[in-house]
């Protein structure tokens, strides 16, 4: 398998990089067109239109909505048979979770000025979210813990969830993940038309006030025409891995785990930075070594041929200069020091430090949330955490006293913005 080999001190290295990362991430208009006769439809008609296109997309027969939502102790038997091993490990991951995101819950606060004005901040959880799961065959019960628990920590009063179940097909693990992490309620309805239910509210399904949860082109496509009517976490895009290298881990551990990005999707990146060169071979070996071995080779193949790269840096400091610029999904920091390097990481989605960090702990079971910005965007934006599901409210109660100081001031700009109702209204208040 060839894969690109880079050299930073190469005179076309930044071009070949900027090449390397472009990623085409704006929407199919032909998705989006049907996308929004579907959202226009589930907003006239509510459920009659949400069950036609489950019935047509899904190949359901139920006649109504009440048919399609699952009673809790569906949840409860599904958790119940599930194998002892699968039972424990989906317990153990949510645990985990949920005590790393209990650290990420923020207080109300306020202070008191010397006149007697107080100020501050109140902190409160959404009213309702809507977690939108993948059903079927591609069902993922991790998403419904990473996505549920901060939801739960955050005091998110009511956690409805929506997972297609094409010709009838209920993955148990996503129905025990979602008994585990006390989802309210759960119906079995995809595509735009759950996400245009949730968003809008029908005869069955209440509106949310946010809507979390991957999906595909046009569960994406939906959530971007719904941002505005309700909030979204975020439009992924294909998953990414950079993994940097002192040269000194085991070349099988690198290349498995660059195929366990790469074996998400053709689109997903994996990338590789050392400044040794003899070891980015090894690694190639190795690439070429296991890659007959797994199930999903020619994603893989196809992933690590058009996106992926190895590249030899000049040392380590060059090495977190161009992660930097790159911004990951996921940095593997597999070095001597790894503390001291993640020092210089300004931006990424998640640092896994130490060679004994693989990317896919983080996946299911170490703790810190698995749903992360990508295509660069980690430049800005930050992890999905229970932060996503509180909202604050400023505090103002102005003293009397306060309100001379503070009146002339509001008076004095206001004038100036030409705002005299503004003006007056703060000027009232003075004696």
């Amino acid at each position: 398998m060839k894969i690109r080999r880079y050299t930073t001190t190469d005179a076309t290295f930044e071009a070949s990089l900027k090449q390397l990362l472009a990623f085409e991430g704006a929407q199919d208009d032909q998705v989006d067109a049907v996308v929004a006769g579907i959202l226009n439809d589930v907003k006239k008609r509510g459920d009659a239109a949400v069950l036609e296109y489950t019935q047509r997309f899904d190949r359901l027969s139920a006649d109504r909505m009440d048919d399609l939502e699952l009673p809790q102790a569906r949840l409860t038997e599904a958790l119940g048979n599930l194998p002892t091993e699968q039972r424990e490990a989906l317990k153990q991951a949510a645990e985990r979770v949920r005590i790393y995101h209990e650290k990420q819950l923020m207080s109300s606060w306020s202070y008191t000025e010397a006149d007697g004005t107080m100020l501050g901040q109140q902190v409160t959880a959404l009213d309702r979210v809507g977690l939108y799961v993948p059903g079927g065959k591609a069902a993922y019960p991790s998403s419904v813990l990473m996505n549920a628990i901060p939801a739960k920590v955050a005091g998110v009063q009511e956690l409805i969830m929506v997972v297609p179940t094409p010709g009838g097909e209920r993955n148990p693990l996503v129905l025990a993940a979602a008994a585990v992490c006390g989802v309210d309620r759960v119906f079995c309805i995809g595509g735009a038309q759950a996400v245009g239910a949730l968003a809008y509210g029908t005869e069955t399904v209440p509106q949310v006030d946010k809507i979390v949860g991957p999906g595909n082109a046009y569960v994406a496509a939906a959530k971007r025409r719904v941002f505005g009517v309700v909030g979204i976490d975020m439009v992924a895009g294909p998953s990414e891995i950079l993994v940097i290298c002192d040269g000194k881990t085991d070349p099988d551990w690198v290349a498995m785990d660059l195929f366990s990005q790469a074996e998400h999707d053709e689109l997903a990146q994996a990338i590789l930075l050392s400044p040794d060169g003899a070891f980015l071979d090894r690694v190639q070996a190795s690439i070429d070594k296991l890659i007959k071995e797994m199930p999903r080779a020619e994603i893989i193949r196809t992933s690590l041929e058009n996106r992926g790269a190895l590249i030899q840096v000049r040392d380590l400091d060059e090495a977190a200069e161009i992660a930097n610029y790159i911004s990951p999904e996921h940095l593997e920091l597999s070095v001597e020091d790894p503390i001291t390097l993640t020092r210089q990481i300004k931006h990424a989605g998640a640092i896994f430090m130490g060679r004994q960090t693989c990317e896919s702990l983080g996946d299911y079971c170490a703790g810190p949330n698995h749903v992360l910005p990508t295509s660069r965007t980690a430049r800005f934006s930050s992890p999905l955490g229970v932060y996503d599901f509180q909202k604050r409210s400023s505090l103002i109660m102005v003293s009397a006293e306060g309100a001379q100081t503070l009146g002339k001031i509001a008076g004095t700009l206001a004038y100036g913005e030409g705002l005299q109702a503004h003006a007056r209204s703060a000027e009232y208040r003075l004696k």
